[in-house]
């Protein structure tokens, strides 16, 4: 007998930037008819409050004043998520180098993790969600039923990177050099640091077509599906 009602999951993917994680979580939700919580999406959301505001990526408490009188809303479409900062569609915008750099930088401060945490701890609370990011297994659900770290060699995420954006030659150095500074950041931070828990499924993409990570992605979701 079929089960009308089969469980919903709770799917985290972790990654570093060009390691094809949203890619991955985006056409995964498609398939299931889950979700998908971009938390990437709701710093950029946060770091583009601050430029609006004229506050410090460096000033902690001013950073937690704008997140708690501000409304970031994720609307998932056939595309991928809308980002909406205060009722606004901020989608295109919170995609700038300028805020992707800003992105980075606020997400070091334990604060703001803290309050980005509990908002997607209650956006994904009852299942049916693939939520992306960098702590999601290790922090915003350490008990989730599948969790991905999607890795990839670090000259293949820059070569990636730079083709999503296809940058001039003078213009892809720098985005290039800026990714390696994310990285060493978002890996060597106090809080949360990117990691893979112990429990997660390790992919190496760098071999890998999108349509095979897919695949073991799939493969792995199905079974906890059975079980």
């Amino acid at each position: 007998m079929t089960d009308s009602n089969p469980r919903k999951l709770i799917i985290a993917i972790d990654g570093p930037a060009g390691a094809g994680k949203s890619t991955i979580a985006s056409r995964l939700a498609r398939k299931l008819g889950y979700s998908n919580l971009e938390s990437g999406a709701m710093y950029r959301a946060l770091a583009l409050k601050a430029i609006l505001s004229d506050a410090s990526f460096d000033d902690e408490p001013a950073l937690v004043k704008l997140a708690n009188d501000s409304r970031i809303q994720l609307e998932p479409t056939s595309t991928g998520n809308r980002v909406l900062l205060d009722g606004t569609d901020v989608t295109p915008r919170v995609r700038e180098a300028d805020v992707t750099e800003g992105a980075s930088r606020v997400s070091v401060h334990p604060q703001v993790r803290a309050w980005m945490v509990a908002r997607q701890q209650e956006m994904g609370a009852a299942g049916g969600v693939v939520m992306e990011g960098r702590d999601i297994g290790t922090k915003v659900f350490p008990h989730a039923d599948v969790k991905i770290f999607l890795d990839a060699d670090p000259v293949v995420r820059e070569q990636r990177r730079l083709q999503q954006q296809n940058l001039p030659g003078s213009t892809a150095h720098t985005t290039a050099a800026e990714l390696r500074e994310r990285d060493q950041r978002d890996r060597t931070r106090a809080v949360s640091p990117l990691e893979p828990a112990r429990d997660a499924l390790v992919l190496d993409s760098t071999n890998l077509s999108e349509d095979e990570v897919l695949r073991r992605v799939e493969e792995l979701v199905q079974s906890k599906l059975q079980t």
